[in-house]
């Protein structure tokens, strides 16, 4: 196993004399020094979060208990060791006689210096390394037995198609495991970090709740539920965030390397504390297996699903998809009296709802160009004739897009990836739009809000769209009331009905993604188009044809 160049020095020769203390002052002065070196912009793309000291202690002391009358010593790894904050914590709630080894790998190489030059004399290992790119130890006794780690945060859209392709390689290499395309980079450390721990092995991991609720997450929970031994999932109290530089909602993973027993139950348990949570169940394995979303599990411990089988959701009665992208709001949308200004011709000008802050209405009306109804209308632009054509018919335009050139709009993730450049996605006007995202902690509106738009304005990708499928715009066409009773439906779906389909994130925030709306149960509003209709035998059979 070549772990690269590591200053080694075992736990025989650790100086019993070094004060502790002094060397985690250390560690947080040097944390906050090298997080200084990076805008918070640089972090982000990096997944460079910094594990609170005081968390970092409580999964120290947590380990501590499970490993507690293990006949074995301690052999620690933590595959993104950073400054050493969970090695700091252990060592302060072990006795360094439990230490058989310790390894820390960072392939930053500020933290990784500092990592072994605080650590060092305490015993840890330190490689400067990229973890995903080493290979495991094949031999057993070379395995740890204890991984406590709070991987890189990294986004999918900041991984390189390259990366993909050799992070999805490896895992199926190692573990047989495929995994979707949108998986961050800290499901990739998870599932590789099973080639690092020898059997009967503790992981203990600090890691985003996301995968216990999105699609690309269910390799995660397959994982977690079939090879090996789930033992607890704490989910941190969402209205408070772990992290002070980063809105995502936290979890603690405590998994052991064996099969799991048919009859295992796992503790699920959350608050705002690992030591002393505020609710804790116990979650037969085969329930987690079976649950599309383990957050509801939370609160609902039979909530293995949303409805039942068969019943109608709003899928079957609308095709709902994101707002458009266009890639620089502020330069493709422009207030109205602006555009006037500039002279940019109406005939690449579409009208567009505002963000929904601005909304204080949910109901849009038109006024006689169809432009909502609202002061300071906004319009976006929008264009499919080459630049030449432009620049000899439309000369206004065409500087107005020069302008955006010459700031570098056309290099745009979406923008240099459309031609020509200016040209937005398609996206019809929608008859209701869902707000796509609230945040619980606003008691002065719903959480998500339903708005029927009566006017031909587009709406970006802050809305989920709604358009009714063939047999609902045609009892729309029969029966115009419809429209406004659909409408009131619509708003009185609950907030937790809502929520519960809906995945969380730090401080209150709730989002959710079209396939998330569409599993909302939607049985009054196909009993009311019944009700309003004389077509219901000829609905019937389309009905579930969710295109």
């Amino acid at each position: 196993m070549d772990l690269g160049t590591s200053n080694r020095r075992s736990y025989e020769t650790w100086p019993l004399t070094a004060d502790l203390s002094i060397a985690e002052e250390t560690r947080l002065a040097e944390q906050v020094r090298l997080d200084a070196l990076k805008s918070p912009a640089e972090r982000n793309i990096l997944g460079q979060f910094a594990t609170p000291p005081h968390l970092a202690r409580d999964i120290a002391c947590l380990a501590a208990d499970l490993l507690a009358g293990r006949m074995d010593r301690i052999r620690f790894l933590e595959p993104a060791v950073g400054s050493g904050c969970f090695y700091s914590a252990l060592l302060h709630v072990i006795d360094h006689e439990q230490l058989e080894s310790a390894k820390g790998i960072e392939m930053d190489p500020e933290f990784s210096k500092i990592a072994d030059t605080i650590w060092r004399p305490f015993g840890l290992e330190v490689y400067g390394a990229d973890f995903t790119m080493l290979e495991p130890p094949t031999l057993e006794k070379d395995k740890a037995n204890l991984i406590i780690a709070n991987p890189p945060y990294v986004r999918h859209h900041h991984l390189s198609r390259d990366d993909k392709i050799r992070l999805k390689s490896k895992l199926i290499s190692q573990l047989g495991l495929n995994i979707s395309g949108l998986a961050g980079l800290y499901c990739y450390f998870l599932l590789l970090s099973d080639a690092w721990l020898a059997s009967e092995g503790l992981g203990i991991w600090l890691i985003p709740t996301e995968f216990m609720e999105v699609n690309y997450g269910s390799t995660v929970r397959q994982y977690l539920t079939d090879r090996v031994t789930l033992v607890r999932v704490h989910v941190f109290d969402r209205n408070e965030v772990q992290f002070h530089d980063a809105l995502v909602s936290s979890a603690v993973v405590v998994l052991q390397k064996k099969r799991p027993k048919a009859s295992h139950k796992v503790v699920l348990s959350t608050g705002s504390s690992l030591k002393n949570p505020e609710t804790t169940t116990s979650i037969p394995v085969k329930t987690l297996n079976k649950a599309r979303k383990w957050t509801n599990l939370l609160t609902d411990p039979k909530a293995t699903q949303t409805g039942i089988e068969g019943q109608v959701t709003l899928r079957d009665l609308f095709i709902i998809k994101r707002g458009l992208a266009t890639g620089a709001n502020r330069f493709f949308i422009l207030s109205r009296s602006e555009a006037a200004a500039k002279e940019i011709p109406e005939q690449f000008l579409k009208p567009i709802l505002p963000s929904p802050r601005y909304l204080n209405n949910t109901i849009i009306e038109a006024d006689s160009d169809g432009y909502p109804d609202l002061p300071n209308q906004k319009c976006l632009i929008d264009c499919d004739l080459p630049e030449f054509i432009l620049e000899e018919k439309f000369p206004a335009l065409a500087a107005y897009l020069q302008q955006g050139k010459s700031a570098g709009v056309h290099l745009g993730y979406l923008a240099s990836r459309r031609t020509p450049w200016y040209r937005q996605e398609y996206r019809a006007p929608a008859p209701y739009l869902c707000t796509y995202m609230g945040r619980t902690s606003n008691n002065s509106r719903k959480l998500f809000r339903f708005i029927w738009n009566k006017s031909r304005a587009l709406a970006t990708n802050v809305y989920l769209l709604l358009y009714p499928k063939a047999f609902l715009a045609d009892a729309f066409n029969r029966c115009e009331p419809l429209r406004s009773v659909i409408h009131d439906l619509l708003q009185n779906i609950d907030d937790s009905t809502l929520e519960h389909e809906g995945r969380a994130y730090g401080g209150g925030l709730q989002k959710l993604e079209p396939g998330e709306l569409g599993r909302v149960p939607a049985e009054a509003i196909w009993e009311t188009i019944r009700e309003f209709t004389s077509i219901s035998s000829l609905i019937q059979p389309t009905l579930f044809n969710n295109d």
